[in-house]
């Protein structure tokens, strides 16, 4: 009996305790949108590469063009590539409202096949975390021939004494 009451005590004091907690804090998602916030109006979202060769390095680079249609200054904190072979490079000055800017992504083309990758802009936007798409395919001009054949030279007979 002692024991049956020493946890219900226990139980009481915890859920006591818990319910004197305060309400969390509004999150980002539950507060009003800044109408002067900054905003992106991309030219495309989607950059197809089309079909290029591998190790052709005039290919390997794109940008994606973009506009702040916001009232207020766009700050772009990170540009990350979904893998190593994709590599952004976003402004480091903020752009001003009505300033244009564009992201450049390098793809690594030594890589052959069709690929799709992604790019994750984080900045102050409206939108804080943006996608963007590269897609495309490399071809090597080398896979369709075939090797030189080589000779080895074959070992001299041994012939038994």
């Amino acid at each position: 009996m002692k024991k049956l009451f020493l946890m219900l005590s226990f139980a009481g004091a915890t859920a006591f305790a818990m319910a004197q907690t305060a309400p969390a804090a509004a999150t980002p998602e539950q507060t009003a949108p800044d109408p002067n916030a900054p905003e992106f109006k991309w030219e495309s979202t989607t950059i197809d590469y089309g079909t290029v060769t591998k190790s052709d390095e005039s290919n390997s680079k794109r940008e994606f063009k973009f506009v702040n249609t916001g009232k207020s200054p766009l700050i772009i904190s990170s540009c990350r590539g979904s893998c190593g072979c994709t590599v952004p490079t976003c402004p480091t000055e903020p752009v001003l409202p009505g300033g244009k800017g564009s992201i450049s992504v390098h793809y690594d083309i030594n890589r052959v096949g069709p690929f799709t990758k992604t790019v994750t802009v984080t900045s102050n936007a409206k939108n804080p975390n943006e996608t963007l798409k590269i897609t495309g395919t490399v071809n090597d001009p080398d896979a369709g021939k075939t090797p030189a054949p080589t000779t080895t030279p074959t070992p001299a007979a041994v012939t038994p004494k």
